[in-house]
């Protein structure tokens, strides 16, 4: 299958969850023998045009809060409807608005959509932002020939509002065989097991203010290691670096990537999601890849990823983040039961290679339904 992603930044990925997702489900389909084109800003891939055999396009996008993403879909949307593509899949809500120029552009294409999450919900987005994230989200689950979502509760979102049947195939994470050694972490004064790590970006609804207040709390000598950086919230990160002054146990390493980052998840102690609303959290999968134990807030998509291999605090409550930090921090048996938890359930539900597959499937099913009700301009096997 030759196969068109539109939606994400890019890849290599330098931060966010839909591009962690993107780059990995296409370098898995492409080591399935598949050909991935990869829509990427120009920005973001800096001139790479082939990353893990994956085909990076690049095209222009206006680099402003509001108008990046739709600007880098709708020169997406030209460009493709120039290039012989099997099926296009559309990432996230906000691209989705566009999948009707697909449908004018490459009307013998089909187009799948997949739903991370209900991005509106993102305290940075302004009034008419969030308007136009429901209309995408509206658009997609209306007029994209298959739905992918990632966790069980969209799922179930989706059927219970727009009376449509979605595929579930969740995120997923590579399974790591052990710690990764690095000394680039130790100019922060970090070694094995000496910090609890946060990873992720620094917008409000990620709650690293809760994190941060319930931290200074505790009694330890562990570090807090926040790894990430503004996503257009300079000021959140300015509130983040106010409020934990006088506190030099609190290390602020902005975004990180490649082998620093899997050294910051495989030495932690600890990884704490505080998030008031996810879709299913990649970071998430990846900490439990990596055999970390897992405290996360209780939303449904956090409870729906660790089931019992993790712990769990009232979701906005810094005083129960704390007392379960102390827990968990007093309990260091108790801490490395769990982690041993998590990796075994990231290996048996979070698998790349099982995921990837069963996307595989989704696209192979529906290029074959395409094929029999348009009768496709050739008659040749695709597969």
């Amino acid at each position: 299958m030759k196969i068109a992603f539109i939606g994400q930044k890019g890849a290599p990925t330098r931060n966010g969850g839909v591009e962690r997702y993107a780059e990995n489900l296409a370098a898995n389909l492409v080591a399935q023998g598949h050909e991935v084109l990869l829509y990427s800003r120009k920005y973001y891939c800096q001139g790479i045009r082939e990353y893990k055999g994956i085909r990076i396009i690049t095209v222009p996008s206006l680099n402003t809060k509001s108008l990046e993403a739709i600007t880098h879909t709708f020169f997406a949307c030209l460009d493709v409807s120039f290039r012989k593509v099997d099926i296009i899949n559309v990432q996230s809500i906000g691209p989705a608005s566009l999948i009707w120029l697909l449908k004018i552009l490459n009307p013998l294409t089909p187009v799948v959509f997949t739903f991370h999450c209900q991005d509106y919900y993102q305290k940075k987005w302004g009034a008419f932002a969030r308007w136009y994230l429901r209309l995408g989200e509206k658009m997609g689950c209306s007029l994209a020939d298959r739905i992918i979502t990632i966790s069980k509760d969209l799922t179930a979102y989706v059927e219970r509002t727009y009376h449509k049947t979605a595929t579930y195939i969740p995120n997923g994470t590579q399974i790591a065989s052990g710690p990764l050694a690095s000394p680039d972490i130790r100019r922060w004064g970090l070694e094995r097991n000496n910090y609890i790590s946060y990873i992720g970006r620094l917008i409000p609804h990620k709650n690293v203010h809760h994190l941060i207040s319930a931290f200074k709390k505790v009694k330890t000598d562990k570090k807090l290691v926040i790894v990430g950086a503004s996503s257009y919230t300079d000021n959140y990160v300015q509130k983040l670096n106010r409020l934990a002054e006088g506190d030099e146990r609190i290390i602020f390493v902005g975004n990180q990537e490649g082998l620093i980052l899997k050294a910051l998840f495989s030495n932690s102690y600890l990884f704490v999601q505080p998030s008031e609303y996810e879709g299913l959290s990649v970071a998430l999968l990846e900490a439990m890849g990596w055999g970390l134990a897992c405290l996360v807030s209780d939303i449904p998509q956090n409870l729906e990823a660790i089931q019992d291999a993790g712990l769990s605090f009232q979701v906005n409550d810094t005083d129960d983040l704390a007392k379960k930090l102390q827990y968990l921090l007093d309990n260091p048996e108790e801490t490395a039961r769990l982690g041993s938890l998590a990796i075994k359930r990231a290996g048996n539900e979070y698998n790349w290679q099982g995921i990837s597959e069963q996307v595989a499937r989704v696209y192979k099913d529906l290029i074959n339904e395409y094929a029999d009700k348009y009768a496709r301009r050739n008659s040749s096997p695709i597969f």
